[in-house]
């Protein structure tokens, strides 16, 4: 209920003073109590007018005009404050939620707050979370205002919404708001099936969440809390999806993955296979000595949320021992020996390099 409502169902101008606003309160109150009104609509009236007052009250009463003497002695009555519920949580079990409805609508005033972490994995295939938490709301009886009027004026100030005060040595010091009834001036109790809380015990729930392919950090999601299994919510979830740090990929917002992958220098020479990882798992990779980055087509992050996957590239790191066993030294001369001896095929590169490099040396003796 918005504030220009809450004025309307107390049949008030949007710029009513403080008092014109609890004059009305009262006198509504007097007319829709259903211990005076008998009416099938008078409890739901009852609620409306409960939460008109509190929701001007926490937008603040006008200023009040110029009053005469006998407008200053009126009655300043007001119902208690209604707690202003839903709160939402960012994590599970990490207290109560609560939700507060409009007045006649049934529809929360806000949802469920929920973050979800996901890995590259789950967040690039599509996966199913479950939610765990807690959630209160709106007592039923009392609307969320924590007590029951009973109709009729206060015992404790007779109506008048206040008491006199005291000094430490008994003297009168003027007029307080009555504790009784809040300055209202007529009877309540609280009300028992929320303990004065203006809410329900705070129940668990678990719901399990589908979450779509291609979501990215940052995204929010909307779920229906009325579809959802095993038990349905009150209201909806909001859900802020998390990406985890990855030990392997780097994720591009176009929905190319890059990854960095140390091969065993030898087998990079000798154009072996390899196993790289991918969001699916393991791929053998062949290896081309002089090359470094390779691409696998489709095997990176969806490129939109439900959209076709983009490209993985993987660039390797040929690594070599830091020191060589006396073995491996013994068949690295050998290999020397292969491109240096008689009828040896030696690159071209390598031999314009040594040409120039002897001419040179010539040149030099010269």
């Amino acid at each position: 209920m918005g504030t220009d409502d809450a004025f309307a169902e107390l049949g008030l101008a949007t710029d009513a003073s403080e008092s014109e606003v609890k004059a009305a309160w009262r006198r509504l109150v007097s007319q829709w109590h259903p211990d005076r009104n008998g009416s099938a609509g008078a409890v739901a009236k009852m609620q409306r007018i409960n939460q008109a007052f509190e929701e001007i009250r926490r937008a603040g009463f006008r200023a009040a005009p110029e009053t005469s003497a006998a407008d200053a002695d009126a009655h300043d009555a007001a119902p208690a404050s209604a707690t202003d519920s839903g709160a939402g949580f960012d994590e599970p079990d990490s207290g109560p939620t609560a939700f507060s409805e409009e007045a006649g609508t049934g529809r929360q005033r806000r949802p469920i707050h929920r973050k979800v972490k996901l890995t590259l994995e789950e967040a690039a295939a599509g996966c199913i979370k479950v939610l765990r938490g807690k959630i209160t709301e709106t007592c039923q009886v009392c609307a969320g205002a924590g007590h029951q009027m009973l109709g009729g004026n206060c015992v404790r100030c007779g109506g008048s919404g206040a008491v006199p005060k005291r000094s430490f040595f008994g003297w009168p010091t003027g007029l307080a708001e009555c504790e009784a009834c809040l300055g209202g001036g007529i009877a309540r109790q609280p009300c028992a099936a929320c303990k004065s809380t203006g809410k329900t015990a705070a129940r668990s729930y678990q719901a399990k969440v589908r979450i779509p392919h291609g979501v990215r950090h940052g995204d929010l999601l909307h779920v229906d809390g009325r579809r959802l299994r095993p038990q349905r919510l009150p209201a909806d979830l909001e859900i802020r999806v998390e990406l985890l740090d990855h030990a392997f990929f780097e994720l591009d917002d176009d929905g190319t993955l890059r990854c960095e992958v140390p091969v065993d220098g030898f087998a990079w020479i000798a154009g072996r296979q390899v196993e790289v990882p991918t969001l699916t798992g393991l791929q053998h990779l062949p290896l081309s000595r002089g090359r470094l980055s390779y691409c696998l087509k489709g095997q990176g992050f969806p490129v939109e949320r439900r959209g076709a996957r983009g490209d993985q590239w993987v660039t390797v790191v040929p690594v070599f021992p830091e020191r060589l066993s006396t073995d491996q030294q013994i068949l690295l001369d050998q290999l020397c020996a292969t491109t240096s001896g008689a009828g040896a095929s030696v690159d071209d590169r390598l031999q314009g390099w040594q040409r120039g490099l002897r001419a040179w040396e010539r040149g030099l003796r010269g």
